[in-house]
């Protein structure tokens, strides 16, 4: 495999290369995580080169999963001209299942992406990182999680992106100022193609990698049975949701919700007063908002097929219910029954759009 030796950190070494394809008019324009006035991050559309310098590709901040927001580009219409995208790999994977549900296409659209080392939750913002970042990738150099970040990215097995045109190297035994730029698809080596750097022969992804993935496997092990989702039942639930104070954040930060109109938020799903009647005479007392566990349990069978466990449901809710971990357990047991990956293909079709007849024969007939 082709890659390109920089002898620069990872973010700068993308901005040299997006900076490049924009003087060479390889593409129009570049998407990516920047930081704007103040002390605030949020994600970009840059056609002007030297606003580059805004970028941080690599921040340790996901402030959306950014699938939404190239959904919102593209879900009418494809781009007309190029445009260089850089996502995280759970964002990537995301865009790639909102592709196969048609809310999102990919024309002139080229992926970089990286090895990732986990985001802090938004939360963290309000303090600011400034005494954090020096440990963080101290720690990502040496190919450490650190402890306050995200449950879903201490417990993520899928932090190397496997479907993007170029992957930038980033952790594990690298050296932060110095970064391996690896083109891993055809269009990936047209684009950089003509760049004034070093190209070598590749062979291996990564020292290192293999270790993160075994570590976050078995603290996933350790989240999951701590959780006792299989001991739920509808007291479980209602114990979990129970303080759940109907927001819908969850569903609004969610990559894969897209629904225009969700069910749970139509006029057919409101209580009427007869049914408060009913409920209070069997009851003898309501909890006020009603259906609450209803609501998530609608969005499990919703989207639990296609979640890529990037952690923004936790990440949103006010009352710290732990909707991710949730979410990224059962969804991982309805996957494997398929041996589905979400995201892992475009062309791979999501099972519940499809139908086999020999599929699920154990259930029988």
């Amino acid at each position: 495999m082709k890659a390109l030796k920089m002898s620069k950190p990872p973010d700068d070494a993308i901005r040299d290369i997006l900076r490049f394809s924009l003087e060479k008019k390889k593409v129009q324009a570049v998407f990516s995580l920047s930081k704007i006035e103040g002390n605030g991050y949020a994600y970009a559309l840059i056609s002007n080169k030297e606003l580059l310098s805004n970028i941080c590709p690599t921040f340790p901040l996901m402030p959306v999963n950014s699938a939404k927001m190239i959904s919102r580009l593209t879900a009418v219409e494809a781009v007309k001209s190029p445009i260089a995208v850089v996502l995280r790999p759970c964002e990537l994977r995301a865009l790639f299942e909102l592709v196969k549900l048609e809310q999102a296409k990919l024309d002139n659209l080229l992926f970089i992406s990286f090895v990732c080392n986990g985001v802090f939750p938004i939360k963290a913002m309000k303090d600011g990182l400034d005494g954090k970042l020096e440990k963080y990738w101290e720690n990502a150099r040496i190919g450490q999680d650190f402890a306050e970040l995200r449950e879903s990215c201490r417990i993520c097995e899928s932090f190397v992106p496997d479907n993007a045109d170029i992957v930038l190297m980033t952790g594990g035994s690298q050296n932060n100022d110095t970064s391996s730029v690896l083109m891993k698809t055809q269009k990936g080596e047209e684009f950089i193609e003509g760049i004034n750097d070093q190209f070598v022969e590749e062979d291996r992804e990564l020292k290192g990698l293999d270790n993160v993935r075994n570590r976050r496997a078995e603290l996933k092990k350790t989240v999951f049975s701590d959780l006792k989702t299989e001991d739920f039942g509808i007291q479980g639930l209602a114990r979990i949701f129970g303080r759940c104070i109907n927001c819908h954040a969850c569903s609004k930060a969610c990559p894969i919700c897209h629904c225009n109109l969700c069910h749970f938020e139509a006029a057919e799903s409101e209580s009427d007063p007869s049914t408060f009647e009913v409920d209070l005479n069997n009851r003898g007392a309501l909890r006020l908002p009603t259906n609450t566990v209803f609501y998530h349990v609608g969005r499990l069978i919703h989207v639990t097929i296609s979640c890529v466990g990037c952690g923004m449901c936790s990440d949103v809710c006010p009352t710290d219910i732990p909707v991710a971990t949730v979410f990224t357990k059962i969804a991982e047991r309805v996957q494997n029954s398929f041996s589905y990956v979400p995201g892992r293909n475009v062309e791979e079709k999501i099972p519940i759009l499809t139908f086999e007849r020999d599929e699920l024969e154990e259930l029988g007939e």
